[in-house]
């Protein structure tokens, strides 16, 4: 397993209940997304319990084995019942991808990188995952560190701020 999943189109419910597939919200959703290995044997045994073996095959269905209508998504996952029992019941699913994009952003990916990955193709889409965080800061000063011991294990005398006093406190 190559531990990725493309997505390549998208259903849209239409106003009158039909399910349409068709291309992506925009080219920036045509994408390639890599899926962490901690839950590749969650995701195999899904596929081999759910998942029918033809090459269309859906991964998530609906009641009828047709595409999961968003309407119908919190009664087929039983959602409130799940999240109430995690301790976290006003929980929404959107909220996953919202969380896995923060962290990203917190371990230092790139704009460009995030947008990649979420399928945005511009970069205020992006930027609402982009929060201020207390690990973000504690990086920011541990790589200051990190600069400073190196500076000091250099034996260089210079301070690198060309005689500009640098404020502390």
């Amino acid at each position: 397993m190559n531990r990725t999943v493309r997505v390549r189109a998208a259903y849209v419910e239409r106003a009158n209940g039909q399910m349409i597939l068709g291309p992506t919200k925009s080219q920036a959703g045509l994408r390639t997304v890599s899926i962490p290995a901690s839950i590749v044997p969650d995701l195999e045994a899904h596929l081999e319990k759910y998942v029918r073996p033809d090459a269309d095959a859906l991964v998530f269905t609906g009641v009828k084995g047709g595409p999961m209508r968003r309407s119908g998504f919190n009664k087929v996952t039983r959602w409130h019942f799940v999240v109430e029992s995690l301790g976290v019941p006003n929980l929404h699913f959107h909220d996953l991808r919202h969380t896995g994009n923060t962290l990203a952003a917190d371990m230092g990916v790139s704009l460009r990188n995030l947008m990649a990955r979420m399928g945005h193709d511009n970069e205020r889409a992006a930027l609402r995952y982009q929060h201020r965080s207390a690990n973000a800061d504690r990086a920011i000063a541990d790589g200051f560190d990190a600069l400073m011991r190196a500076w000091d294990e250099s034996g260089d005398d210079d301070d690198g701020t060309a005689g500009v006093p640098v404020p502390v406190g």
